[in-house]
């Protein structure tokens, strides 16, 4: 266990080893206590050069062992490193950073900083905090901020930067890569150049592959396949990740609804996006709404918020559940085998319901299952759910029946009673499954998150009815 203040002197032949050989992650405490060191020395060159020669993704675990130097970490690096790894770090420790930050450092951060990641920053800001940030940038740089934080905020528009590379279609590769070569430099990635008209109009994109394996005075327009997928400024989020998926891609086009094209969206932003649209459904198919921050930087009030309103919610809709058993006091009295059973049934439906629920969840999310299928899924939950409730109903009759053998006293209607227990759970089970599979689509049509019909949703409602259908099954069949 490394002790604060347990040093070793100077850069170590070990700290140099595991910059060149890449092993932070088993030496973290090493490389802590050699920071904790320069910084103690004030040894700011050594700091800086320290810094410069790990990964950002190594800079970024250092910030997370010592959060109190992040701004320090950020204020000695180099202006390029710093922008680095200020991108991708999560938004509560920039914000922290960014107020000890002195003004000329913030000034340069920010005028530094990619357009999409400055974007994503500034949206997470408030209102005030926002314009003394852009009153910082130059004018035309200011433009180009507002411009994008003028989309929608879950829009694509959010997403994309305006630095690419264009060429028209009446160059040839020679001209081409000289254009590439000119102008190349800013742009945020290279891998794919796009074809556009007089009018700004994307025609095509090519790889840069096409353009360099080609002669030089072979035409752009005869490379051009027509084969051009492209994203608009208003799409949601959601829509660029399942297009990033089916299509082998490191970076889309976006236009507008005349087909201007606007900026790109590259396939490490879209990674971000996916990586938080899978957070925030986890957590609220857990019954709770999703969490703004991380979960060890949420204070515990903010957290209680969050989960507060869902547990509201189910506790009420447990209720029920009371008002239902209340409603068969008489079935009870007669028949006290009847609560034996009851966890029995009610975790059954809910089970099958919430296996229903994420799997139709997870198939809405990688694109599988539409709105227009809700049929399909219908008739297909119609027929496996019917299944599992004989399989389950089965393995009922079979409990009954082996107890009745080993001397359990269920009377002489413990055939009957068997018959209750198999039929009330395949009607419990099919139910559920039904249950399950639709409120996605429902709320998906209401234009909520399906992700909110969550497992502890689903199992609360399949409760209520479930009761209800075991109690009329028993009633029936038992004539109480």
């Amino acid at each position: 266990m490394r002790k604060k203040g347990d040093f070793s002197a100077g850069f170590t032949e070990e700290v140099y080893d595991i910059l060149k050989g890449g092993r932070m992650e088993d030496n973290i405490d090493v490389l802590v206590d050699q920071i904790e060191l320069l910084l103690t020395e004030g040894n700011k060159e050594h700091l800086q050069e320290y810094l410069d020669n790990l990964n950002i993704s190594e800079v970024e675990s250092l910030i997370d062992e010592l959060p109190e130097y992040g701004a320090t970490f950020i204020e000695t690096m180099s202006i390029n490193r710093a922008v680095n790894v200020f991108r991708i770090l999560d938004f509560p420790t920039q914000e922290r950073i960014i107020k000890k930050l002195s003004g000329p450092k913030i000034t340069e951060l920010i005028n530094e900083l990619p357009p999409d990641d400055r974007t994503a920053f500034f949206g997470e800001l408030h209102g005030d905090a926002v314009k003394k940030m852009i009153i910082l940038m130059p004018a035309s740089e200011r433009k180009e901020a507002l411009t994008l934080l003028g989309y929608p905020e879950d829009s694509v528009g959010r997403l994309m930067t305006p630095d690419y590379v264009t060429i028209k279609e009446s160059y040839n590769v020679e001209q081409a890569l000289a254009h590439i070569r000119k102008f190349g430099k800013d742009s945020e990635t290279i891998d794919v150049i796009y074809v556009i008209d007089e009018k700004g109009v994307l025609l095509d994109d090519i790889r840069i592959r096409e353009i360099i394996l080609n002669t030089p005075d072979t035409k752009i327009s005869d490379l051009m396949d027509n084969r051009l997928i492209a994203l608009n400024a208003f799409d949601p989020q959601e829509e660029a990740i399942n297009v990033f998926r089916m299509n082998n891609r490191v970076a889309l086009p976006v236009t507008d609804k005349q087909g201007i094209m606007l900026g790109i969206v590259t396939v490490d932003d879209v990674l971000w996006i996916a990586n938080e649209e899978y957070t925030e459904d986890i957590q609220r198919m857990g019954g709770s709404e999703a969490l703004d921050e991380p979960y060890l930087d949420v204070s515990i009030w903010h957290l209680v918020r969050k989960r507060a309103p869902w547990l509201v919610v189910l506790f009420i809709g447990q209720l029920f559940t009371t008002t239902v058993i209340e409603g068969f006091e008489t079935q009870f009295s007669v028949a006290l085998f009847l609560v034996t059973f009851m966890p029995l049934i009610t975790s059954s439906g809910g089970n099958t319901g919430s296996q229903a629920s994420a799997l139709i969840i997870q198939a809405m999310a990688m694109g599988e299952v539409t709105l227009s299928d809700w049929w399909k899924v219908f008739k297909r939950e119609l027929v496996s759910g019917f299944i599992l409730g004989i399989i389950l109903g089965l393995l009922g009759l079979v409990r009954v029946f082996g107890y009745h053998l080993m001397g359990e006293e269920y009377g002489n209607d413990w055939f009957m009673v068997s018959l209750v227990i198999g039929f009330s759970l395949v009607g419990v089970i099919l139910w559920g499954s039904l249950v399950g599979a639709m409120l996605p689509f429902v709320l998906k049509r209401l234009g909520a998150d399906p992700a909110t019909s969550s497992a502890p949703f689903v199992a609360t409602l399949v409760d209520v009815t479930g009761l209800m259908i075991y109690f009329s099954v028993a009633s029936s069949i038992l004539s109480l």
